[in-house]
């Protein structure tokens, strides 16, 4: 069972309407103490970086993610939780994440554009895989999903698993051995994003 966590930031319905929809078993969790038990966790998140860390700092749940990731079991971050993953962010001001994956996490930069685009970015963009990954099992290496984010994250190449395109080119998904991130939204993707929700609740380690 996957225990999607809940830390007042999370858009969980429809989260859980997409696993529903592949016939994964979910449970909302707001109790750290429960985290351990869950073979493994999604962090869904949309907003603000540091108001989702104070609210896990607050109910501890910060700590509780931190040690599942550390067992080894899977977890999963989307949008924001992709975001949470990072060592920082500078998202109204300087925030300290999570950790569990190098880099951090900037504002689109329009200086960088090579032509006008608009933020936040928002809509279908093309994912281009960059490695394999089991996140992306049986998927074309390029393919659509639905964007909604002003901030990016940077991170090494060893860490980024999918790259896309909006002005310039930006890290889009993550892997760290268990740990994986993604920036769209796959419960708002239709067959892609529901492809990779089942490769996630079918991935062993």
């Amino acid at each position: 069972m996957v225990a999607v966590i809940d830390y007042n930031m999370g858009n969980l319905a429809s989260v859980r309407n997409a696993l529903a929809k592949i016939g994964a078993d979910s449970k909302v969790v707001s109790d750290p103490h429960e985290v351990a038990a869950f073979d493994r966790i999604l962090l869904p998140g949309v907003g603000a970086f540091g108001d989702a860390m104070e609210h896990l700092r607050e109910r501890g749940m910060d700590e509780a993610v931190t040690e599942f990731a550390v067992s080894g079991k899977p977890m999963l971050g989307i949008c924001l939780g992709m975001q949470l993953l990072f060592e920082r962010s500078s998202e109204f001001g300087k925030h300290e994440g999570l950790g569990l994956i190098p880099g951090e996490v900037v504002p689109f930069d329009p200086n960088l554009f090579e032509s006008p685009h608009k933020i936040p970015h928002m809509g279908w963009n093309e994912l281009f895989v960059q490695k394999p990954t089991p996140l992306f099992s049986d998927l074309p290496n390029e393919f659509y999903l639905y964007f909604v984010h002003s901030y990016h994250a940077v991170t090494p190449d060893e860490y980024a698993i999918g790259k896309s395109w909006y002005g310039y080119r930006f890290v889009s998904a993550v892997e760290n051995g268990n740990i994986f991130g993604i920036q769209p939204h796959p419960e708002k993707s239709h067959d892609n994003g529901l492809k990779i929700l089942k490769n996630f609740i079918e991935y062993k380690g």
